[in-house]
């Protein structure tokens, strides 16, 4: 086999490990939880078909690839809770490391194309990667609220971790925001969200 050709067939069947990689959240109609695969899948179609309300004009293959591309890493790094404090302190480095390990097993152009767009996602100043936040936060917040906020009462999420991981999405959508800001709202008064002061971003 071309070495090219292997080193892709490599990372294809590298990135497979992904669907190992459980997060917290739960798929819809209180399912197993959810796998990265899945997560990666889900904010992609969402990114297509939601790209209309991004409150910029975005290149929508760029964002799409981002979402499908952007937690490889945890296939070494592991999933990062959004609200474990202590493991985003060391989250950073984690991944890093691990983008430089996985993205190292394609051809050199290849490497430099995907760990930019990884890096592009990180940095979060372009539109494509202030949509394709808006879609990672919105996707886990749209499954706990299918969930009747099972995941948030779990962790005793309170409205003020709510509203700080969701500051991305009126990034990259403010009409998502207001969508994201009345579930949250929602269940608050459900007491799904621990109720505490706090205000609206």
């Amino acid at each position: 086999m071309e070495e090219r050709l292997k080193k892709q067939i490599d990372f294809i069947l590298e990135i497979d490990k992904e669907k190992n990689i459980f997060r917290q959240t739960h798929l819809s109609g209180n399912g197993r939880n959810e796998n990265d695969a899945e997560h990666a899948w889900h904010m992609a179609v969402m990114a297509y078909l939601l790209q209309e309300y991004s409150n910029e004009p975005i290149d929508i293959v760029r964002v799409m690839l981002m979402c499908l591309i952007h937690d490889v890493v945890e296939i070494d790094a592991g999933d990062t809770y959004a609200y474990d404090a202590e493991g985003l302190k060391t989250q950073k480095m984690r991944e890093e490391a691990a983008k430089e390990r996985i993205y190292s097993l394609l051809p050199e152009d290849q490497k430099k194309k995907l760990s930019a767009i990884f890096d592009e996602f990180e940095e979060n100043q372009t539109a494509e990667a202030k949509f394709a936040h808006a879609m990672d936060n919105l996707q886990p917040l749209l499954l706990n609220n299918s969930n009747n906020g099972n995941d948030w009462r779990a962790h005793q999420v309170s409205a003020t971790q709510v509203y700080g991981r969701q500051k991305k999405t009126k990034e990259g959508s403010q009409t998502l925001y207001e969508l994201t800001d009345r579930l949250i709202r929602e269940n608050i008064e459900k007491g799904n969200i621990r109720e505490e002061k706090c205000t609206d971003l």
